[in-house]
């Protein structure tokens, strides 16, 4: 009596961990659902865009921490240039570091929509999709279903 007991619980244990297939949506008449920004990834492209840019905020922030440990040093007319060359070498290193930051690669995501059209989304993350996944095109961004 006690095996079939364990021998049980440890059969509901392997089925609670088997993967169950994706969900599948229907239509009313019971044809596979279709929307207006749902389809399936033909391709998927890394690209690599040499030209970084920088918003100004890297370079804002890098100043403000720059002119504040500049100020932590010296007295009277050397605090002052400390704190300038602090907030002018600051802001110099915070634009850099935010150019270096959105210079990395991007993916170009080829989708077929449900529709018929074609498009091509542009993002910095990747995720679980996957050529032939089933996703939506929300705004910029591309989401699996």
């Amino acid at each position: 009596m006690h095996r079939f007991v364990i021998a049980s619980i440890l059969a509901l244990g392997l089925a609670a961990c088997a993967s169950s297939p994706p969900p599948r949506y229907y239509a009313a008449d019971g044809g596979p659902l279709r929307c207006a920004n749902c389809g399936v990834v033909e391709r998927i492209e890394r690209v690599y865009d040499g030209e970084s840019y920088a918003s100004g905020g890297g370079a804002v922030l890098g100043a403000i921490i720059g002119g504040v440990l500049g100020n932590t040093l010296g007295k009277g007319d050397g605090r002052k240039a400390a704190t300038i060359a602090g907030a002018v070498a600051g802001g110099v290193v915070g634009n850099e570091v935010e150019k270096n930051n959105n210079a990395g690669p991007y993916y170009e995501i080829f989708v077929a929509l449900d529709d018929g059209r074609r498009v091509v989304v542009r993002q910095s993350e990747l995720g679980p999709l996957r050529d032939g996944a089933r996703v939506i095109v929300r705004g910029s961004r591309v989401e699996r279903i």
